[in-house]
């Protein structure tokens, strides 16, 4: 089953800390580094993904939908916040969507609609990790210190609840 990444675009930005430096100099600087990470991202996994901000602060936003090289960026009505609009898109994917968001209420809203649901940093390291790879492949170096992997274990032994494992097994496709 094809998974459809669905993102609360102002929060991952405002979590990351390299993402919310770009994002106090100018809203749109932003959204730009947002959607040229997200499209190296979804070339290397192939996930349809969609980027959800809130239009009261995306000024002369003329339409609410589009499509920005393979990622659908959408923004919310006027009146209404990019949570309503998440909501909509969990409730209607279901267990196809992964919602990606640090807002605890909307997370829990799309875990009871069966989405999985992912921390914007969980997500942004995710992310980071997927153009390392995409840089790798180019032959691009990149000037952020790469990620290690280990294989020292951390934490206690102990099995994950059957709701725990099921997304899980969903957010390792990312």
């Amino acid at each position: 089953m094809p998974l459809h990444i669905v993102i609360d675009g102002y929060n991952l930005i405002r979590q990351s800390p390299s993402l919310s430096l770009l994002d106090r100099d100018s809203l749109e600087e932003g959204r730009a580094a947002l959607l040229e990470r997200l499209v190296s991202y979804r070339r290397l996994k192939g996930h349809s993904v969609t980027v959800v901000f809130d239009a009261t602060h995306a000024q002369g936003m003329g339409d609410n939908k589009s499509r920005w090289k393979g990622i659908d960026v959408v923004f919310s009505l006027p009146g209404e916040l990019a949570d309503t609009v998440i909501k909509r898109i969990a409730a209607r994917e279901g267990q196809r969507a992964v919602v990606v968001t640090s807002d605890k209420e909307l997370a829990g809203f799309a875990a009871r609609q069966g989405a999985a649901t992912l921390e914007s940093q969980e997500f942004e390291a995710r992310m980071r990790l997927a153009r390392y790879a995409f840089a790798d492949a180019d032959g691009i170096e990149d000037e952020e210190p790469r990620w290690e992997p280990t294989t020292k274990k951390k934490g206690p032994a102990h099995r994950r609840s059957k709701s725990e494992r099921k997304r899980r097994v969903r957010t390792k496709k990312l």
